[in-house]
C-alpha cells in the first residue's frame, strides 16, 4: 500500500519518546505520504511545529484540546494564534471540540474554548479538526452556528449525524475503530458518507486497528483501517487510499 495520509496523529505523545526519530523516519518507507500532527495543548502546538520543520512530509495543527482547558496558560489563544500565522506548515486549528465524558470538566468553558477557536479559525482561512466525545448536540449547534471548515476526527456516532456533517460542507474521519468486532455505528456512518468527503486518520498512538487492538499505533497501520472501508464503500485499497489521500491534500491545502 501506498499513498497513505495520516490526517491525524500524536507523534508528539511520550509513546514516542524512545524511538520517535526512528518511527517517522521509517513511515516513508512503508507508504505514508502526509501526516498531520494535532495538538492538544500549547506545548503540543510547539512540538508539532518543530517536528513539521524537520520532517518534509509531516505537517501540523495549532490548538487547544478540551481536556487541556485547565492547564491552558491565560494568553493560550495568542499562543495558537501566533504558532498558526508563523509556521508555514501549520494548516490547521486543532483539536478543538466538546468531550463530556468525563466528569470534572466545565461544559461551560468547554463551549467557550471551542467558540473562540473555531472564530479564529475562521479569522485565519484555516479548517478545524474537531474532537466530539458524548457531546454531539452541542458539537452541531456551534457548528451550525458558525459554518466552519472542518472535520470531525474519530468520528463516533449515528450515521443520520455523519450526514448533518456532510451537510455542512465538512469532512468525516474514521480511525482503527472501523476494524473492531462492536464498531456498528461507525461504520454505518461511513457507509452514508460520500467518498470525498473521507479522511481516514489513526488518533495515534491510540486507537491501533485489528489484528493490533491494544498496541502503540503509527501511520502506517491505516492501510488495515483502508481494508475495512475499502469493503464497506465497495472499493479497491488502493483506490481508497489514493482518494482518501487527495481529500487530505484538498483539506489541510497541501
Amino acid at each position: 500500500m501506498n499513498n497513505i495520509f495520516d490526517t491525524h496523529a500524536h507523534y508528539a505523545d511520550s509513546a514516542f519518546d524512545d524511538d520517535r526519530e526512528t518511527v517517522l523516519a521509517q513511515l516513508p518507507e512503508q507508504g505514508v505520504r502526509y501526516v498531520m500532527l494535532a495538538s492538544s495543548g500549547v506545548e503540543d502546538t510547539a512540538a508539532n511545529a518543530e517536528l513539521a520543520g524537520r520532517y518534509d512530509y509531516i505537517y501540523a495543527a495549532s490548538g487547544v484540546h478540551p481536556e487541556s482547558i485547565d492547564s491552558n496558560p491565560a494568553d493560550y489563544l495568542s499562543i495558537v494564534e501566533s504558532t498558526a500565522r508563523t509556521e508555514s506548515k501549520v494548516r490547521a486549528i486543532g483539536e478543538i471540540g466538546l468531550d463530556y465524558h468525563y466528569e470534572g470538566f466545565d461544559r461551560e468553558k468547554q463551549i467557550i474554548l471551542f467558540e473562540e477557536q473555531i472564530v479564529l479559525a475562521k479569522e485565519l482561512g484555516l479548517p478545524i479538526i474537531v474532537h466530539s466525545r458524548d457531546a454531539a448536540e452541542d458539537t452541531l449547534t456551534l457548528l451550525k452556528k458558525h459554518r466552519p471548515y472542518g472535520v470531525v476526527h474519530c468520528f463516533s456516532y449515528s450515521a443520520e449525524i455523519a450526514q448533518e456533517i456532510v451537510k455542512l460542507g465538512m469532512y468525516v474521519g474514521f480511525t482503527g475503530v472501523l476494524t473492531f468486532k462492536n464498531a456498528k455505528k461507525p461504520c454505518k456512518a461511513l457507509a452514508e458518507v460520500p467518498v470525498d468527503r473521507i479522511l481516514l486518520e489513526t488518533d495515534c498512538p491510540y486507537m491501533a486497528p485489528e489484528p493490533f487492538r491494544g498496541r502503540r499505533c503509527d501511520s502506517s497501520m491505516i492501510a488495515y483501517t483502508a481494508q475495512t472501508a475499502a469493503e464497506i464503500k465497495g472499493l479497491g485499497v488502493q483506490e481508497l487510499l489514493d482518494m482518501t489521500c487527495e481529500n487530505g491534500r484538498r483539506f489541510y491545502s497541501i
